[in-house]
């Protein structure tokens, strides 16, 4: 079982950064580091949309919509992958949700709510 938490959300305005942190809590370090790690967000009445992953740790994707302003990382120590969110614009305001893969199985947080207000 690798069990993501999400935490960081919080009210931003504009032009601010926030960074969002996703613990898969319960699983030895060797299991995380071989599990891969993605962030998604879903604002109300839209589906669930992906904003990055990272695989190891170098290999990352990003959507076009937070290329530049957003970097993805992991520390296979901490268990622990985060999403550094820079120049946030009131669109970005969702739940984020942290996503692992392993063995074949998806994982998902339940999620942290991040606000961008103008």
């Amino acid at each position: 079982q690798v069990q993501p938490v999400e935490s960081g959300g919080g009210l931003v305005q504009a032009g601010g950064s926030l960074r969002l942190s996703c613990e898969a809590s319960r699983v030895s370090r060797s299991i995380f580091s071989n599990s891969a790690m993605a962030w998604y967000r879903q604002a109300p009445g839209k589906q669930r949309e992906f904003v990055a992953q990272i695989i190891n740790l170098a290999r990352t994707k990003y959507a076009d919509f937070v290329k530049g302003r957003f970097t993805i990382s992991r520390d296979n120590a901490k268990s622990t992958v985060y999403l550094q969110m820079n120049s946030l614009k009131p669109e970005d305001t969702a739940v984020y949700y942290c996503q692992a893969v392993y063995a074949g199985v998806l994982y998902w947080g339940q999620g942290t709510q991040v606000t961008v207000s103008s």
